[in-house]
């Protein structure tokens, strides 16, 4: 899913689970609105705070790809259907001016 698409779900009021598995420290410094921190090797540990549909619709993102591959891989394993990345990562959102919270 690209940047834009992701900003106009969260200003239509029914977004997606934003799952952004890059460290506490990165997600303080600065996260899409509504993200739910669950860093790659904790997402096991998050599971209270993913949504219970295993049909929900998640985005999962990190800085720039290679740990939001490894979130969605196991996503997938633990039973979530509809999960897709963010194209561009964290990297991509900052560049395209949408809002961050820090």
């Amino acid at each position: 899913m690209d940047p834009r698409l992701l900003a106009e779900k969260i200003a239509s009021g029914q977004p997606p689970a934003v799952i952004d598995v890059r460290t506490g420290f990165e997600f303080k410094a600065g996260h899409i609105p509504g993200a739910i921190n669950a860093p790659v090797w904790k997402i096991l540990l998050r599971l209270v705070s993913l949504p219970q549909d295993k049909d929900a619709e998640l985005v999962v993102l990190c800085e720039l790809g290679p740990r939001a591959m490894m979130g969605k891989a196991l996503l997938g394993v633990l039973g979530f259907r509809n999960v897709t990345l963010l194209t561009g990562h964290m990297a991509a959102w900052r560049r395209s001016g949408f809002p961050t919270v820090h």
